[in-house]
C-alpha cells in the first residue's frame, strides 16, 4: 500500500454500526476508502483502512479532533497516520536474554542502514538493558522474577511509543491473541529453524533429534498461531556431522540477526505483502530476493524431468510403431 495514503486504525468491543460510523465520517469530509480490512476475535473489533485525504474538506487537525470525538462516542481506539506523519518510521523491539539480534538492529540503526528509528526495547528480564542504555534508547522491564511478561504493561507501552513495527528480537513468550490481534501484520519474529518444519521450544536439538542435513532460520509474521506465520526471509545451512546444540545456535545466530534485519527491511520498504497467508514482493520492488540466492539455482539440475527422456517414447510414437 502505497504511503501517500493515511491510515486509520480502530480496535475496540464489537458493536453493531461501528464500520458505518467511520466510514460516514470520512465520506462526509470528502475521504476516499482505498483499502479497507477488518476482523473480529473473541469480541474485539479490529480495522485498517487506508484512504485519499488529498482533496478532503478539512484540515488535518480537524480531522483529527473530529476523529477523536467519534472514538469517545464509539468507545474505541482510533488511531490516524497521514503520509508525514510515517516519513520518518519507528520500531519497538521486544527481548529476552540473547542479544545478538538486538545488538544487530542497533548495529544497522547506527551505521543508518535501518531506515527507521528504535523507539524502545522492552524486555521480560532486565539483562538487555545496558545495550539499549549504551545506545540511548528507552528500556522497559515487564517481567516478574521468573520472566513472566505483564501483558497489560506492554499493552500500554506499545500504545504509547506507537511505533510502525514490533520485531521479536528473541523474545522468548507467546504473545497473547489480544497483542497479536492488535497488531496483525506489525509484528516480526525470528525462529531458528527453516519454517514450517520445527516450531516451537529447542528447534536446533528438533534438527539434531530429526538428523536433517541441512537447518536453518526463518523471519515471518506473527499470527495467534504459534511460529505460522507468512514466512518472509530464510537462511539454510548445513548440519555438521555428530552437531552439538551449542555447535549449530552458534552457526544459527548470525543467521538469524541476518534474515531478522533483511525482513525489517522488506516490511519498512513495503516491498512485500501478504496475500492468502503467503508473502509476496510487489510488482515495483527491485533487486529483492525472497529465497535462496540466484546462484543456487544455477547450480540445480535441469533434466531429466517426466515426458523429456530421451530414450522414452510417447504414445503417439508408440502407435506410429504399430
Amino acid at each position: 500500500m502505497t504511503r501517500e495514503l493515511t491510515e486509520l486504525t480502530v480496535v475496540g468491543e464489537d458493536d453493531t454500526g461501528l464500520i458505518a460510523s467511520v466510514t460516514s465520517l470520512l465520506f462526509e469530509r470528502g475521504i476516499n476508502i482505498e483499502d479497507l480490512d477488518q476482523a473480529v476475535r473473541d469480541g474485539l473489533f479490529r480495522m485498517t483502512m487506508h484512504v485519499d485525504t488529498s482533496e478532503m474538506v478539512c484540515t488535518e487537525a480537524k480531522l483529527r479532533e473530529d476523529i477523536d470525538d467519534l472514538a469517545d462516542d464509539l468507545g474505541v481506539e482510533i488511531k490516524v497516520r497521514f503520509p508525514k506523519d510515517r516519513e520518518t518510521q519507528s520500531i519497538a523491539v521486544l527481548v529476552t536474554k540473547e542479544s545478538h539480534c538486538l545488538e544487530a538492529i542497533f548495529e544497522s540503526w547506527a551505521s543508518g542502514d535501518l531506515g527507521a528509528d528504535i523507539d524502545v526495547v522492552i524486555g521480560n528480564h532486565p539483562d538487555l538493558q545496558p545495550l539499549a542504555e549504551k545506545y540511548d534508547v528507552p528500556f522497559h522491564d515487564i517481567g516478574d522474577e521468573k520472566g513472566t511478561p505483564d501483558e497489560g504493561e506492554l499493552l500500554e507501552l506499545l500504545a504509547e511509543y506507537d511505533s510502525d513495527l514490533i520485531v521479536l528480537a528473541r523474545y522468548m513468550r507467546i504473545l497473547s491473541p489480544e497483542v497479536v490481534f492488535r497488531y496483525e501484520s506489525q509484528i516480526i519474529n525470528v525462529h531458528p529453524s527453516l519454517l514450517p518444519s520445527f516450531p516451537g521450544a529447542s528447534a536446533y536439538m528438533q534438527a539434531i533429534e530429526e538428523g536433517v542435513r541441512i537447518a536453518g532460520v526463518t523471519a515471518h509474521y506473527v499470527t495467534t498461531d504459534l511460529d505460522q506465520g507468512p514466512i518472509i526471509t530464510q537462511r539454510a545451512f548445513n548440519v555438521p556431522d555428530d552437531a552439538t546444540e551449542e555447535e549449530l545456535r552458534q552457526i544459527g545466530q548470525p543467521l538469524e540477526a541476518e534474515a531478522l534485519l533483511e525482513a525489517i527491511s522488506l516490511h519498512l520498504d513495503q516491498a512485500v505483502s501478504v496475500h492468502r497467508g503467503r508473502t509476496k514482493l510487489r510488482e515495483d520492488s527491485e533487486d529483492v530476493q525472497l529465497g535462496a540466492p540466484e546462484v543456487l539455482a544455477e547450480e540445480n539440475p535441469d533434466r531429466p524431468i517426466d515426458g523429456l527422456g530421451e530414450f522414452v517414447a510417447d504414445d503417439e510414437d508408440i502407435e506410429a510403431d504399430d
